[in-house]
């Protein structure tokens, strides 16, 4: 059980004073790879904000006397975005006018690591408002037989419940987002990520997909650019042999001793 009290008077260390890190290396790839996804599209959605900061691995320091905990991924809302040349080296509690994150967010790896249990109660007890929990392994045999692929807990009355998924989303009024989970491309990996979606379920796109759609919309104006000046061109080739034939056939009127005028 985390321990949310100190005295408020001591000297409290500053991040340059604590450990940055906890030093456990990831699992796995995705640990890394889903948060930071999660990240670059918050950077776009986002970009004329300036109050939210989403920490990939970056210990949490929510007492001095206790152990940060390190989510894969966290997202704080209420906070500055841009603390200057450095950022943070961690998230530190009582230098964020004691804001809590928001929302945190496990990746579960082979080697499991007590999400559904332990983290579970220790980001409850910290008052986390949503905890999201990503499983690729949910379905197989053994302990993620029964579990889905996307669980979002919501805290009530100081305790998790979890939310219902709707088309792979789950959303979450006080962030302004959907989070959910689709197949897609992704650092030139395809496979299933987690994503932000809008009030109305559309996915918000990567960079790479909004240039790709653009690439592809520029491809088909040129298209379209190119079909119409060939079919000007070509109606301008009909109305010139047309009016050839007519010229012609009025030399050979003349040749014949008639005036086409008079016709």
């Amino acid at each position: 059980m985390v321990n949310l009290t100190y005295s408020k008077n001591r000297i409290l260390p500053t991040a340059e004073e604590l450990p940055s890190s906890d030093e456990t290396p990831v699992d796995n790839q995705l640990q890394n790879d889903i948060p930071n996804l999660l990240l670059s599209l918050l950077a776009d959605i986002w970009a004329d904000r300036d109050d939210w900061y989403f920490g990939v691995d970056m210990a949490v320091y929510y007492n001095p006397d206790e152990p940060a905990i390190v989510p894969d991924g966290f997202l704080a809302i209420g906070v500055k975005h841009d603390t200057g040349e450095r950022g943070r080296l961690s998230y530190v509690l009582w230098a964020e006018e004691n804001i809590m994150p928001i929302l945190s967010l496990e990746v579960v790896s082979e080697r499991y690591n007590s999400e559904y249990e332990d983290k579970l109660a220790d980001y409850q007890a910290l008052g986390v408002l949503y905890y999201a929990i990503y499983n690729p392994f949910s379905g197989r045999r053994g302990r993620f037989k029964h579990r889905q692929r996307l669980e979002v807990y919501r805290l009530i009355a100081g305790k998790y419940e979890l939310l219902p998924t709707e088309n792979h989303q789950v959303w979450l009024p006080e962030i302004g987002l959907a989070l959910g989970y689709e197949k897609g491309e992704h650092i030139a990996w395809y496979r299933e990520w987690l994503y932000w979606y809008d009030p109305s379920g559309n996915r918000y796109l990567t960079a790479n997909e909004k240039l790709a759609n653009a690439e592809a919309i520029a491809n088909q104006e040129r298209l379209i650019a190119n079909q119409e000046r060939l079919a000007k061109q070509k109606a301008e080739e009909l109305q010139l042999q047309t009016e050839q034939k007519a010229q012609r056939l009025m030399e050979k009127l003349r040749e014949m001793g008639i005036n086409p005028e008079e016709m």
